[in-house]
């Protein structure tokens, strides 16, 4: 194949995946990848492969019970984003502040990201030992209590895969991981136990949009196992689910100043 012909084939398959993305987000209800390569015109195995490129990046998402197609974790967050992210860090900083003075332990509002959850700020321990400073970095979402909230909420697609687990070294599967987080729904925060170090322990709780039906956001409280204990972190779990009313509150709150300015 010539140079010509490969670039007519790539922009070719970019045309095609752009009609497809279009299909998804003007149909009324999910479409399946049959009725998306009906309408496109286009073979089923063609549109199969077109729709995991754009699962790969987050733009579209599958069901896999029903086999339909919806948008994807990047649309959904970019489309009910009414509140940005500086805004919802500045939004979020006298919530951190009250929860850091209360509990004493290591306080983050994380988002969910491309390579898992993103954290967009903190505020540190008082004590001696205590959390690394997770600003700017990423963690994977099955095993951090921030992530679990994420996932459980629907701000984040459930990986199809089997996942590693760190600490203890354990797989889990989607069947599995879907019951702990129906159990987070249920209970209104997350918790994990050494699942990405030894001695870390964490709990979590959902931030809502202006609407309070959409996670944007999650609060956490992380420690060591000497501090944290089971007990403890039910403690700090309710204390969260207040805060994170709050802010979602006061998120609602931002928004309609802005908007009235």
């Amino acid at each position: 194949m010539s140079a010509a012909d490969s670039t007519q084939s790539g922009t070719q398959s970019i045309d095609r995946a752009a009609q497809l993305l279009v299909h998804v987000l003007e149909s009324t209800q999910p479409p399946t990848v049959g009725a998306l390569a009906t309408a496109a015109g286009l073979p089923k195995s063609t549109t199969s492969r077109l729709v995991r490129a754009l699962e790969r990046q987050g733009l579209v998402e599958r069901d896999g019970s029903r086999g339909s197609v919806r948008p994807g974790h990047v649309l959904v967050r970019f489309a009910r984003g009414t509140v940005g992210t500086a805004d919802l860090v500045a939004s979020a900083a006298d919530t951190l502040r009250r929860l850091s003075e209360v509990c004493g332990e290591t306080v983050n509002l994380a988002v969910p990201g491309r390579a898992g959850v993103d954290h967009l700020a903190q505020r540190d321990s008082r004590h001696f030992i205590g959390g690394t400073n997770w600003v700017g970095r990423a963690a994977p979402l099955h095993c951090t209590a921030n992530g679990k909230v994420l996932l459980a909420f629907g701000a984040a697609p459930i990986p199809a895969e089997p996942l590693e687990r760190l600490t203890p070294h354990t797989i889990i599967d989607r069947a599995t991981l879907e019951a702990e987080l129906a159990a987070v729904r249920t209970r209104g925060y997350a918790t994990t136990l050494e699942e990405l170090e030894p001695g870390l322990v964490a709990v979590a709780a959902p931030v809502f949009d202006v609407a309070g039906s959409e996670v944007v956001a999650a609060l956490s409280i992380s420690g060591p196992t000497i501090r944290l204990t089971p007990t403890r972190l039910d403690e700090l779990g309710a204390l969260l689910i207040d805060h994170a009313g709050g802010l979602s509150a006061r998120l609602d709150h931002h928004d309609a100043k802005r908007g009235a300015a």
